[in-house]
């Protein structure tokens, strides 16, 4: 149940990405370089603080001498994605493409993977394809414009979602067909 209930949040965020990405490219992108930068900069804070706050009440012991170097290299890394989004949209396009590619292969291999519980009809791998072939186009052509690459990849992250709760929901549904086995032992008793 935890795996659904993680997929399904997986899901639901690559659908917000991608509506995002398709109403608004242009500026979908800093943002989602600025929360980045965020997710960075908050842990590598709160390291930081816990070391300080350690070694204010002498808690420190051999193995706590050092200077929180990790976090404070994640605290400078979030504060230059904050401060210069626009350099990292290009690294993001093709971490983005490869996402797609990853994503579609997934797809295609937990399709392939249910055919052995359920027959699975031919018209549903062609999702998986579109989204595998939007990757791809997006790794070899990614500053073709910056916004139609970005108007693709939020349409795939749509398709991606939508498909992948599908899925989900088609999985649950099969999945709450099936009984538990009686172990051996009660059986005896």
């Amino acid at each position: 149940m935890k795996s659904l209930n993680y997929a399904l949040v997986s899901s639901l965020c690559a659908l917000v990405i991608g509506i995002l990405l398709v109403i608004r490219p242009d500026v979908a992108v800093n943002y989602l370089i600025i929360t980045i930068g965020a997710l960075f900069l908050a842990p590598g804070l709160v390291g930081v603080l816990s070391y300080f706050s350690m070694w204010k009440t002498k808690n420190l012991d051999k193995n706590h001498w050092y200077i929180p170097l990790v976090a404070i290299g994640s605290i400078f890394f979030g504060i230059w994605l904050i401060l210069k989004p626009s350099f990292f949209v290009e690294i993001l396009m093709y971490v983005l493409g490869v996402l797609l590619v990853l994503g579609g292969i997934s797809q295609l291999a937990n399709l392939i993977a249910a055919r052995s519980f359920m027959p699975v009809p031919f018209g549903v791998y062609i999702v998986p394809v579109l989204i595998l072939a939007a990757g791809i186009t997006v790794l070899f052509n990614p500053f073709a414009t910056a916004e139609i690459p970005f108007i693709v990849l939020g349409i795939s992250s749509i398709v991606y979602a939508l498909m992948d709760m599908v899925r989900l929901l088609r999985f649950r549904k099969k999945n709450k067909n099936i009984q538990d086995v009686t172990p051996i032992e009660e059986i005896k008793e």
